[in-house]
């Protein structure tokens, strides 16, 4: 009798699969910018075929020309924060890091308190959409800004605590945890700014001290 076929657990995507869904997003994105700057209101189908991309695969990431748009306006951020992380500490020694991560987070917090509303509406279009282990239903501009901002410490802990930090740190920056912050806690948006930056120090340096403690071990 012949064994079953064993089938293979699925497990979260390879590198090369996430560096191409950036890379198509990130094509898509412009794409509806630069129609948008010659003063259209593109469809994505219209942003598909002057992209090149197929339609299928633009309505894969952005189901309506409402999430379309308001990722269009989001990935305007994009500039301000890699000015502020160029402009960052280098993350040479361990007050130089924190001061790195700190910006991080201050820079980040701050974006979120000024455009706010357009983030709860991209909250709002994505919340209710199922996964289904393809691409995310959304762009993943904070994951890119956090992995720069703490890969000067990679090498030094490991890149399990490498991949733990950057998961932790998206939890705690950001439009979820300004929503958290502010909607369940009563915060103001400066208060809500200091507890981001408190706990993205205390994430980064529980990581370090844990290296440590595995170097000494």
């Amino acid at each position: 009798m012949s064994r079953p076929a064993r089938v293979k657990a699925s497990g979260p995507p390879a590198a090369g699969r996430i560096q191409q869904t950036r890379r198509t997003r990130r094509l898509l994105l412009a794409t509806a910018a630069n129609l948008i700057a010659s003063g259209r209101t593109p469809t994505v189908s219209d942003v598909a075929d002057a992209a090149d991309v197929s339609r299928r695969t633009a309505y894969r990431y952005f189901p309506t020309q409402e999430q379309l748009l308001v990722e269009a306006a989001l990935e305007g951020l994009r500039p301000v924060m890699e000015s502020a992380l160029q402009g960052a500490p280098a993350g040479r020694t361990g007050d130089d890091m924190e001061a790195r991560v700190d910006a991080l987070a201050l820079n980040m917090q701050r974006l979120t308190a000024d455009h706010e509303a357009l983030l709860r509406t991209m909250v709002r279009l994505t919340i209710g959409r199922p996964r289904d282990g393809q691409d995310p239903p959304r762009g993943g501009r904070r994951l890119e800004w956090i992995e720069e901002a703490v890969r000067p410490v990679r090498k030094q802990i490991g890149s399990a605590r490498y991949q733990r930090l950057v998961s932790a740190l998206a939890v705690c920056l950001g439009i979820e945890a300004f929503i958290v912050l502010r909607d369940i806690c009563g915060l103001t948006p400066a208060q809500s700014e200091e507890i981001s930056r408190w706990m993205a120090r205390a994430l980064l340096k529980e990581s370090l001290a844990g290296a440590g403690r595995r170097d000494r071990g």
